[in-house]
């Protein structure tokens, strides 16, 4: 099916030896997943924008220059899941897995995924590190700086992170991180990083998602080829993943503050019970924490149990 030219059904299904009715079922669960296709009497299916499939022969030739093993699937139940299992049965470090689909894809607090088939990003890497758990403590925060090098890359200047693991675009959600921890306390440790980018959202699934939402066609004005920010989402991860192996996130923090869309500004802190606590945002300290000065002194938050708000000043 084009993004371009109107197809019949019958050609559809021809080229792909299969009956009119199967075509008539596969569009239907096509909608379903989210993909826009339109469907005139006479003139056959279209799709409503182009898709960037991901194209596993030219990303895993790339992405093995950088030294990773990627698996490219078309549907699994949620990257971070089945490469977790892989990487407890002994699978390699710089293993990544990215899909077309999620059907349980997770986000953080055990939330949910969404994403149309096609409309998003979603991958996973698996990283081992010679170093404890508790030093893997600021691990998000590098994660979200490399996506932020990558979106830049790709020509969104205004990209900005959001702590613990969000990436913004105009403080809207463009991306997630989820990372996933295994190994003994004092180490190594193995962590699978999930990675979940909006490059098309429909307006029907933005109304789903309970905060506000953008995408890299807004951001940019234009279509992402989905293969190429995936190569360069991997790239500039290996960049700050090797770097806080080496020597820590203290290298890293000064250019996470700087590019943090809270930094300096009023905040409320609200934590899963309700309780919340109002100041402004300070930036973080060696361990990640958020610091935010309040009426009472500064406060220390850590990732896991709380949600930072912006309030109006």
């Amino acid at each position: 099916m084009s993004g371009e030219e109107f197809r019949s059904g019958e050609a559809i299904a021809n080229r792909l030896s299969i009956s009119r009715a199967s075509v008539h079922n596969a569009v239907r669960q096509a909608q379903g997943l989210g993909v826009e296709v339109y469907s005139v009497r006479g003139r056959g299916y279209r799709l409503a924008h182009p898709h960037s499939w991901l194209d596993a022969e030219q990303v895993e030739a790339e992405a093995k220059d950088l030294g990773y093993r990627l698996h490219v699937h078309d549907q699994v139940d949620s990257t971070n899941s089945r490469l977790m299992a892989l990487g407890q049965v002994g699978a390699a470090h710089k293993t990544v897995l990215a899909a077309e689909w999620q059907t349980g894809g997770k986000g953080r607090r055990g939330r949910t995924w969404l994403s149309p088939l096609g409309g998003g990003l979603a991958f996973s890497a698996l990283w081992r590190f010679n170093r404890t758990a508790s030093d893997l403590s600021c691990l998000s925060l590098a994660v979200g700086l490399g996506l932020v090098r990558a979106l830049r890359q790709l020509g969104l200047a205004d990209a900005q992170l959001k702590w613990p693991n969000d990436v913004l675009h105009q403080d809207r959600k463009l991306a997630g991180i989820l990372i996933e921890l295994h190994g003994e306390a004092l180490g190594p440790s193995m962590a699978v990083i999930g990675v979940g980018v909006n490059v098309r959202l429909p307006e029907a699934l933005r109304s789903e998602i309970d905060q506000p939402v953008t995408d890299l066609l807004e951001g940019l004005g234009e279509a992402v080829d989905r293969n190429h920010l995936l190569i360069e989402c991997l790239r500039q991860l290996d960049g700050v993943l090797s770097h806080y192996e080496e020597e820590g996130f203290a290298g890293l923090r000064s250019e996470w503050e700087a590019n943090h869309a809270f930094h300096g500004r009023e905040a409320r802190m609200i934590a899963a019970q309700g309780e919340s606590w109002r100041g402004r945002v300070a930036g973080i300290d060696e361990a990640g924490a958020l610091l935010l000065d309040t009426e009472t002194g500064q406060r220390r938050f850590y990732s896991g149990e709380l949600s930072l708000r912006g309030v109006s000043a």
